[in-house]
């Protein structure tokens, strides 16, 4: 139909190229004195019905309203700045910091850099405390691929839970020094598995060596290999403490069938944790359990006290270093949807939270969570979940560190 078409194109043109600046000191805007030249046409608005408009007329309107808006606009913009006052732009940084504000501040979630809690975005570890480090990888999946997107989602809702601390005492965001170290270990190929545990294990090494905590954001559940074996390696043999509905307690047949199911079992087995003063929370699977770790399965925990469990598992784990790794299906689906293996039957966000919760004075010196998915949930409920969880692992990984600046 091409220019039979009386709505399209652009109507407003010819009105619009005869504007001039007038008045600059309020940046006012009104059409020259001359009348523009638009031709008289006809659009016909429904043949059937006969009713009839001119262009010129609908022109003419459309554009004095618009020139009314803009002056308006104008007019506000400069009762706001100073004449010679250059326009604020958010500066260049390394963090998600937004220009500050007096109502808003770091509220404006979908604002900035999506950097964890808006933490400056650097792998210079002066002086830091802790560090958050991702892991996008999920080559070792056995359902559900999509983990991979895991850290990008958790930093996202971390822009919104990372701005409220409760019921935690403190701000641990203001109050230590911590950085967003960013992703480290992805990759594809043959060898990506090897290659993701070696660079993880290098990058926790460095991180440990600093005297800063650890706290990673994966990826799949395959990725405690190399923070863990670092952690180890630094602090001495390691007490683990599992979240998850899975045991992933298979083993990789001497590391030739790594996968997110068999860390635990492999951890072990080398020694590098101490299966018998370790607890894995909120099981409800059958896997073996050849290396004697202590479990807590779903179905008695829910019958039980947060405070209750979470009394248990110190007195399980006594004074030894502990790595907390949180797998988001621990959580029931209902809490949290979007991830690769989802089992029905465990805790809500809130009971989970309670039992991390009361256990803080252990001697927590890594963690991570993993396992986010966020393709399987679009209403994000299972990365907000797994903000919320971050939230309670940051601060159990900042009890030690704020004991020894009290020292």
């Amino acid at each position: 139909m091409g220019k039979q078409l009386g709505f399209d194109g652009p109507l407003l043109l010819p009105h619009l190229q005869t504007l001039q600046p007038v008045g600059l000191g309020h940046q006012q805007l009104r059409p020259k004195a001359r009348e523009p030249s638009v031709t008289n046409l006809t659009l016909n608005v429904g043949k059937m019905s006969g009713f009839m408009i001119t262009k010129s007329a609908l022109s003419k309107a459309i554009a004095y309203s618009l020139l009314t808006v803009s002056a308006l606009a104008s007019t506000a913009c400069v009762a706001t700045a100073a004449p010679d006052e250059k326009p604020q732009s958010v500066p260049a940084m390394g963090g998600g910091k937004l220009p500050p504000s007096k109502t808003t501040g770091d509220y404006l979630a979908y604002a900035g850099i999506p950097t964890f809690w808006r933490a400056q975005s650097t792998q210079d570890l002066t002086g830091v405390d802790i560090a958050v480090m991702g892991v996008p990888y999920d080559i070792g999946v056995t359902n559900r691929s999509g983990a991979r997107l895991g850290p990008r989602a958790v930093r996202e809702a971390s822009l919104h839970v990372g701005n409220f601390q409760h019921p935690w005492k403190g701000n641990i965001a203001k109050d230590l020094k911590i950085i967003d170290y960013g992703d480290v270990g992805m990759g594809v190929g043959g060898d990506a598995t090897k290659n993701m545990i070696d660079e993880t294990y290098k990058h926790a090494k460095k991180i440990f060596a600093s005297g800063a905590r650890l706290f990673t954001i994966g990826g799949d559940h395959t990725i405690p290999y190399g923070p863990v074996r670092a952690a180890k390696d630094t602090f001495g043999q390691i007490a683990l403490i599992h979240f998850d509905s899975h045991q992933d307690s298979m083993s990789s047949n001497g590391g030739k069938e790594i996968f997110h199911g068999s860390f635990a079992h492999d951890l072990a087995e080398e020694n590098t944790v101490n299966a018998h003063k370790s607890v894995q929370v909120f099981i409800r699977t059958d896997m073996p359990n050849e290396e004697g770790y202590n479990i807590i399965y779903a179905h008695d925990a829910l019958y039980s006290e947060p405070e209750d469990i979470a009394a248990n598992i110190k007195k399980i784990v006594g004074d030894m270093p502990v790595y907390i790794t949180f797998d988001i299906d621990a959580l029931d689906p209902s809490s949290a949807p979007g991830t690769g293996t989802p089992v029905p039957g465990g805790p809500t966000t809130f009971q989970a939270s309670e039992v991390l919760r009361n256990l803080a004075g252990l001697n927590v010196v890594g963690a991570d969570l993993v396992e986010v998915a966020p393709m399987y949930d679009p209403s994000g409920v299972t990365a907000l979940s797994a903000g919320a969880i971050s939230r309670d692992l940051m601060h159990l990984l900042a009890e030690p560190i704020k004991k020894q600046n009290i020292k």
